[in-house]
């Protein structure tokens, strides 16, 4: 019988990603009382609800039949590298530069053409990320490669 099995394994890995959360956060920080919750209360209870909702996506998928899973190796090796060029480029190339070119290294794969959506994609992406990690966040990355 055909399953559903990009549901099933993929909420199966939600369910224990935050079932391996909440169980560190939990042997790890003092979850306090309901009056005065410690510093463990808040990850555990997002832990939790994380296993709670993969096993929602996944155990539905055990019942239906679903598609095959297809691997498509370019599109892969494309977000692959992005990730890798993201997180090997952010100190010497500056968020940025890094956050840039790693979106339009993963929008290679993509079966759309031209450069103008993946030119827009990659600006749009770049200011969020400014976003959320220099305004948000407060991190102090660098914005720009080194001597710039």
């Amino acid at each position: 019988m055909r399953r559903d099995w990009a549901d099933i394994c993929g909420g199966f890995a939600l369910a224990a990603i935050g079932a391996a959360a909440a169980g560190w956060a939990w042997l790890h920080y003092d979850l306090g009382s309901l009056r005065q919750m410690g510093p463990g209360a808040f990850p555990v209870a997002l832990g939790l609800l994380l296993a709670a909702f993969g096993l929602v996506v996944a155990l539905p998928g055990l019942r239906r039949a679903g598609d095959a899973i297809s691997f498509e190796p370019a599109a892969a090796i494309a977000v692959l590298s992005s990730i890798l060029v993201f997180g090997l480029g952010m100190r010497p190339l500056g968020i940025v530069a890094a956050s840039f070119a790693a979106v339009l290294i993963a929008s290679l794969a993509a079966p759309q053409r031209g450069w103008t959506w993946r030119l827009c994609l990659a600006g749009i992406v770049t200011l969020l990320t400014l976003l959320v990690f220099r305004a948000g966040l407060q991190m102090s990355l660098p914005l720009w490669p080194r001597g710039v």
